[in-house]
């Protein structure tokens, strides 16, 4: 009897333990990215999963499809869902430094350029 309450116990505990750790984060991730697409505007730039940066032109909701210009007088329809984040050039940048293991600090011939302008 104490051994079945044991392995009831062990079973329930790798239970919480993969919901926890599994399906928890998920559903926060699903639920942030839901109310990012919720926030796209016409004109707003934007990366696809795929990788593709663009311009949104028009969002149908009703059947979930957006056209983003890529290029001038280039066009495609994508899923809204495929859809995952607002283009920010220096984050992309800042992410590039560090998975290079640069220092993130560095600063850019451009940026230096543009600072010593300035003075």
């Amino acid at each position: 009897m104490i051994e079945a309450v044991f392995s009831l116990t062990i079973i329930l505990i790798i239970i919480v333990a993969y919901w926890s750790l599994a399906v928890f984060p998920k559903q926060r991730e699903y639920k942030k990215h839901i109310q990012y697409l919720n926030t796209i505007q016409v004109g707003d730039e934007i990366i696809t999963f795929g990788g593709i940066i663009g311009r949104v032109v028009d969002i149908d909701d009703e059947i979930g499809v957006a056209r983003l210009q890529i290029a001038d007088g280039v066009e495609i329809r994508i899923l809204t869902a495929a859809l995952n984040r607002a283009y920010d050039p220096k984050e992309l940048a800042r992410n590039l430094r560090m998975a290079k293991g640069l220092p993130l600090e560095e600063t850019t011939a451009a940026e230096s350029m543009e600072a010593n302008s300035a003075i």
